[in-house]
């Protein structure tokens, strides 16, 4: 039996708007359904829930939009919260084949009116690395486009 590598992922994105801003953009229920999930997804903001508090919570469900009978859940534990610099929890995130664990720190730091974001999620197999940060970056993306409206 082969063990395999478990990695963390780790991306670091400029954003073209102050910190409390981006911040906002994690904590605010409008606006994460506004923007979180890769392109062909959605977060219907029925589905959102968020108290951003140390033992409060992150819960979403993401929606294939082609497919809306296709969801991934997500349920996320706050452990650690300072309002504009960090957000770090535990992620219990299902793509269908049961619930994984993963740990994500999120990192806001003010580089003279942008936001330099640091991301480490994980830890997890190589194979669902690669997805994840597509997914990510696809969702920053999002997040680029309503910080610019």
């Amino acid at each position: 039996m082969t063990e395999v590598a478990m990695q963390e992922l780790v991306i670091t994105r400029v954003f073209d708007a102050p910190r409390e801003l981006v911040y906002r953009g994690f904590v605010d229920p409008d606006q994460l359904a506004a923007w979180f999930g890769p392109v062909g997804w959605s977060v219907p903001r029925d589905t959102v829930s968020v108290n951003a508090r140390v033992g409060g919570h992150q819960r979403f469900t993401m929606v294939d939009d082609t497919d809306p009978g296709m969801t991934s859940p997500v349920d996320a534990t706050l452990t650690e919260v300072m309002e504009n610099e960090l957000l770090v929890g535990e992620q219990r995130v299902d793509f269908g084949a049961g619930p994984v664990v993963f740990r994500l720190r999120l990192e806001f730091h003010d580089e003279g009116g942008l936001t330099r974001l640091l991301l480490r999620q994980g830890p997890y197999g190589p194979e669902v690395a690669s997805g994840a940060r597509e997914g990510w970056n696809s969702s920053f993306t999002k997040l680029d486009a309503l910080l610019a409206g």
